[in-house]
């Protein structure tokens, strides 16, 4: 594999990417303690909430809202106080989720139930209904076989990765107008069950993942909304060419290891405005398809890919748009584990001129 960067250029890269990653966790960390400080706590809801604390868990006065569950080998839902926010009971054995268990925390935004051995049979029906302003449900890691419902109606991200999900009940997206983020990887969907019926009221959603599952075919019934899709590892042979017709804001799209070859790809599929980063590492391709003059990242590594054409990756009247600053944007390419040799075309490198990274 030859890298054509400086080691300095790729560490600053990977620091950059470091930094933000933090400082996107600080900013949503720094976003949840304002949300709970700006809120006035008159001081008997105070008190009532701190003595409230069940003797299972953790609860500090600095944050009032928040109780702390996780880690204590529970098997049962503990009495939640009436004033929590954010509730964090994963790594537990909790193995039923009860429609009395959180009736008394009606005011939940936060809740934490990854790693844990709730099944969809033991999530009764109504568990989650008086959730009335519930944003975020986690409940990764456990052993669900369908996706709860009825779901909050105001909920924002829905993580259900690593269950056991097979099936998407008609009609469990119905009014969900504020799921921006669903995360279903790592579990059993095939192309039946997702469609556009059983996603449909998906109206505002930004981010699905569908990684890891049986899927064959390109999901049917994406909103025109969505700007991320995952699709990686599954079994994917082919896109049909008016796939993205409806996607007019996508933006990254990931298809890693699937099993996509040449003539499973329309020429024109990916050569699409608002994309900025496409992932086809790990599939069966012997040609570099088609891209957009706006694309930024381009990871085609582990092909099967044996020369590299600048005619053909070059998109048309590239050299003459420099001249009106509408030229490639592509700023990293990854084309190792195929079968390229060095040294790379010149004429690739005069027509992706804002190249920081080629890897091959």
């Amino acid at each position: 594999m030859t890298v054509f960067v400086s080691s300095s250029l790729f560490l600053s890269f990977f620091r950059l990417k470091l930094t933000m990653e933090w400082l996107m966790v600080a900013f949503v960390a720094l976003l949840l303690a304002g949300q709970v400080s700006s809120e006035e706590i008159p001081y008997e809801h105070l008190m009532s909430q701190i003595q409230a604390c069940p003797k299972e868990c953790h609860c500090t006065p600095s944050f009032p809202n928040a109780v702390y569950c996780d880690n204590k080998g529970l098997k049962r839902i503990p009495v939640i106080p009436p004033y929590t926010w954010y509730l964090y009971l994963q790594n537990n054995l909790i193995d039923v989720l009860s429609a009395n268990a959180l009736h008394n925390a009606t005011q939940l935004r936060w809740i934490n139930l990854n790693h844990n051995k709730i099944t969809s049979e033991g999530l009764e029906a109504d568990a989650l209904k008086g959730m009335s302003n519930l944003v975020h449900l986690y409940m990764e890691d456990n052993l669900l076989s369908s996706i709860p419902s009825p779901l909050p109606a105001k909920l924002e991200q829905l993580r259900l990765s690593r269950n056991r999900i097979s099936k998407i009940p008609p009609g469990v997206f119905s009014g969900m107008d504020h799921l921006t983020l669903l995360d279903l990887q790592s579990n059993k969907l095939q192309d039946d069950a997702v469609t556009e019926v059983s996603l449909k009221g998906l109206s505002n959603l930004i981010q699905i993942n569908l990684a890891k599952n049986q899927l064959n075919t390109m999901p049917l019934g994406l909103p025109p909304t969505t700007t991320q899709i995952f699709l990686d590892n599954n079994n994917i042979e082919k896109i049909p060419a008016e796939y993205f017709k409806g996607l007019p804001k996508l933006v990254s799209l990931r298809l890693n290891r699937n099993k996509l070859a040449n003539g499973g790809i329309p020429k024109n599929v990916f050569n699409l405005s608002s994309i900025l980063d496409l992932q086809l590492s790990h599939n069966q391709l012997t040609e570099i398809p088609v891209i957009s003059s706006g694309l930024e990242h381009l990871h085609l590594d582990h092909n099967k890919i044996k020369s590299v054409n600048s005619s053909d990756i070059c998109p048309p009247g590239a050299l003459d748009d420099y001249l009106d600053d509408k030229g490639p944007r592509l700023r990293y390419l990854r084309l190792d584990g195929n079968e390229i040799k060095p040294p790379i075309p010149r004429e690739l490198m005069m027509c992706f001129r804002l190249l920081r990274a080629i890897v091959i």
